[in-house]
């Protein structure tokens, strides 16, 4: 991705997000995706894809059961 692509990415998701902390990091071995971060944690991968012309991108973010909050216990 360019810088110029990377930016624009940022700028969507801090706005769609309404987060100013998210920041978008390049990959040095992989030039179709980036690290998405908030508060510099990661939190996922963001990746380009270009087919017929059109190009699009996909947010994978894996959330780990134990980063859970526990459930609230039942009014029995």
């Amino acid at each position: 991705m360019t810088r110029s692509e990377i930016w624009r990415l940022e700028k969507y998701l801090r706005n769609l997000f309404r987060l100013d902390t998210i920041t978008l990091v390049e990959r040095p071995k992989q030039t179709d995706s980036v690290e998405v971060q908030v508060n510099g944690e990661f939190i996922g991968v963001l990746f380009r894809d270009e087919e017929d012309g059109e190009i699009s991108y996909s947010f994978n973010m894996a959330i780990l059961e134990m980063d859970l909050p526990e459930a609230p216990a039942s009014r029995g």
